[in-house]
């Protein structure tokens, strides 16, 4: 008479219908996204590369008078503005144009957990730039604008406005993309409205209001803003990052994926 003996399988891990990856893992993988790709690597080697070359074209031209920081900051971080909401925008509609969509929100079926870890990836990224950016400007202030007076007036705060600045133009580009869910219209979009809106405030009825919706937030690159001067930022920002991330928000959540 023979005894069965019972082996024990090895207990399979259950997974809860509850569990689901942490914002940080989730924004890991949203900065990979963003510098995996071929279009992401040469972003951010063209935004290195063009605050170089910027520094020093801003140095070799005028007096050692006209290098101080503010001087500075109001030329060069004029590229990293312009190519970083360039691939907040291509960081959102690759999930579309790429057809990547229906795993990501099959994998994290919260779609808007997954615009936040986007929200984060690019502030991250932003604030990377920021640190290049600041470290190449005061290389150039250092090199250019030897012994002016005041040539480091106010860098604190000017460091905070150069944050604001980047951070809010990566945030921008991801309200557009997710606006309009699309590579080629969101970047023309973002590109030639604030475009349209500069010609339009040139008008003179409109010549009040121009301030309180500028696209460019005014002089926050080039001199310290005063109290109204961040009130007219904040109203500004309100309609060109605030109002499309909105509309962003809910065409994600609502969009049905399709593979």
């Amino acid at each position: 008479m023979s005894t069965a003996l019972a082996v024990p399988r090895p207990a399979t891990p259950s997974l809860s219908p509850t569990a689901r990856p942490g914002l940080g893992r989730l924004t890991r993988v949203e900065l990979r996204k963003m510098a995996d790709t071929r279009a992401g690597f040469w972003l951010m080697a063209a935004v290195v590369a063009l605050t170089a070359i910027t520094v020093v074209a801003r140095a070799l031209i005028g007096d050692a008078a006209d290098h101080d920081l503010g001087s500075m900051m109001d030329v060069v971080l004029l590229p990293a503005a312009g190519l970083l909401p360039v691939a907040g925008i291509l960081l959102v509609t690759s999930e579309w144009s790429q057809r990547t969509g229906l795993i990501t929100f099959t994998l994290v079926p919260v779609r808007s957990r997954v615009l936040a870890a986007k929200l984060l990836a690019g502030l991250v990224l932003s604030l990377a730039a920021l640190v290049v950016c600041l470290v190449t400007i005061a290389a150039g202030v250092l090199l250019a604008a030897q012994g002016v007076d005041g040539a480091w007036s106010s860098s604190g705060a000017m460091a905070g406005q150069a944050a604001v600045f980047l951070t809010t133009s990566m945030v921008t580009g991801i309200a557009f993309g997710a606006a309009m869910l699309a590579s080629a219209p969101a970047i023309v979009v973002y590109f030639t409205l604030p475009g349209i809106w500069t010609a339009l405030a040139s008008l003179p009825f409109l010549e009040n209001v121009a301030p309180w919706a500028d696209p460019a937030l005014g002089p926050i690159t080039g001199e310290v803003l005063s109290a109204t001067q961040w009130a007219q930022a904040g109203t500004a920002l309100a309609l060109w990052m605030l109002l499309p991330l909105l509309i962003g928000v809910w065409r994600i959540t609502k969009r049905e994926v399709t593979a």
